[in-house]
């Protein structure tokens, strides 16, 4: 992009200058059109009442050389990335999770919700208090709260998630979890299994409270998941991945797309991780053809994430990355207790190591490859894709009055695409924090 320059002096009744971005195409109201976009103090303008009303123009005039402007991306599931494990407690968390949303900028990632795995109640109550819901910045994304993934899941369908951390609920109320997480001031999102016994008032005061639950990690029946969404819940965590498989004769919870149980007004949305290895590109198309408006990208990305293959942690779990793959790590069978001579452990150590398993253990992908490999495997539109990542994040969060849009008066968080959707820049509160 490219600096014009400074415009003569603005009349305008606001002290803060107005930016005009010219030459580009903007994702409003579900296309993208070829129109200029104005921003001040942060917040994306109306130019009509800067014209009419104030008698205002640009201070700065910016030409975006034919790119494509659209609302900053949002992912409400990530585990981490670059090293850093958001399941991990540790003298510098608050410096990790910072290191974290600066380097998603580049990524287009504008906020997100930083998500902590199955663990147990020590972890959580060391490392809650220091994530702080923050505004986005040059410093980094960002942060809407915490996804709070486990640990009331089924041991079924685990996935990556320590079996010897997963809870049941006791009484089927809020003290289950303030046992287990000990807060619940910053938390935005809760994933757990409907199908637990006492699930049901949890959900309910969980949904009282503004805290969006989500169903995932279950084997919950199409009946309990319409339970569920009746009782308040509004999302599904990383839909076809860990839960029980479509059958035709009980989808599961994969039916609450096409459920006619589930009233107009409960609105279901669904996470999908389209990095080309959790979901076939075929169960991608039929998701998005059967419920376009409630398809949610996410990362669900690891500490790996932005590291080289090998062996890295996820939590409490130890992982393998091999290419694009994460799997939960292989583990020596045999302890030290077993063997007196160090040399005959070693001899036997390198013949009973489990070399892993077919696990999958959240992604390595980032936000912007989750756009691009959804735009070319689903054959969607540009808009569907940009707006999974942006608009429909923010309507399950109930953020679109100032986030997801670029509607005017909202956040002038955006990212600047090339024709290939590669970021070339990304903007927060109207100012420049990553740039290729």
């Amino acid at each position: 992009m490219v600096c014009i320059g400074e415009m003569p002096s603005n009349k305008s009744v606001s002290d803060e200058p107005i930016t005009q971005f010219i030459n580009c195409r903007i994702l409003r109201h579900h296309k993208l059109q070829r129109e200029d976009l104005w921003v001040r103090g942060g917040k994306i303008l109306d130019p009509e009442k800067l014209f009419f009303d104030e008698e205002g123009f640009a201070d700065y005039r910016i030409d975006c050389e034919n790119r494509i402007i659209a609302p900053g991306f949002i992912d409400v599931q990530i585990n981490g990335g670059y090293g850093i494990d958001f399941s991990q407690a540790s003298d510098d968390y608050s410096l990790g999770i910072a290191m974290v949303a600066k380097k998603l900028l580049q990524h287009g990632v504008t906020s997100f919700c930083p998500t902590i795995v199955t663990s147990p109640p020590a972890i959580y109550q060391q490392v809650l208090p220091q994530i702080r819901v923050q505004n986005g910045g040059p410093d980094g994304a960002g942060i809407l709260g915490v996804h709070l993934e486990g640990p009331f899941i089924s041991k079924e369908k685990k996935g990556a998630h320590p079996p010897q951390f997963i809870r049941s609920f006791n009484i089927g109320a809020i003290a289950d979890l303030l046992e287990i997480y000990g807060q619940l001031d910053n938390v935005t999102m809760v994933t757990l299994a409907p199908e637990l016994p006492n699930s049901g008032p949890v959900i309910q005061e969980l949904a009282r409270r503004g805290i969006i639950v989500s169903l995932g990690h279950s084997v919950a029946n199409l009946s309990q998941a319409e339970a569920a969404v009746l009782q308040g819940s509004t999302f599904i965590t990383h839909l076809f991945n860990a839960m029980l498989p479509f059958h035709h004769r009980d989808p599961g919870i994969v039916g609450l797309l096409t459920s006619e149980k589930v009233p107009a007004q409960n609105r279901i949305f669904y996470g999908m991780i389209a990095d080309g290895i959790h979901t076939h590109p075929a169960a991608l198309r039929i998701a998005h053809r059967a419920h376009p408006k409630g398809l949610v990208l996410v990362t669900d990305a690891v500490p790996a994430m932005g590291l080289p293959a090998g062996c890295h942690s996820l939590g409490q779990q130890e992982i393998h990355i091999d290419g694009l793959h994460a799997y939960v790590a292989g583990v020596y069978i045999l302890s030290l207790g077993e063997h007196e001579s160090c040399h005959e452990l070693i001899l036997i150590l390198m013949k009973t190591f489990d070399p892993g398993t077919t696990t999958l253990s959240g992604s390595i992908a980032t936000m912007d490859m989750c756009v691009r490999h959804f735009r070319d495997a689903s054959g969607c539109s540009e808009e569907a894709a940009l707006e999974a990542a942006s608009l429909h994040p923010a309507e399950l969060l109930n953020l679109t009055h100032c986030k997801g849009t670029l509607d005017y008066g909202s956040d002038a968080d955006f990212v600047v695409l090339d024709e290939s959707f590669t970021v070339r820049e990304t903007y927060i509160a109207g100012q420049q924090v990553w740039k290729k």
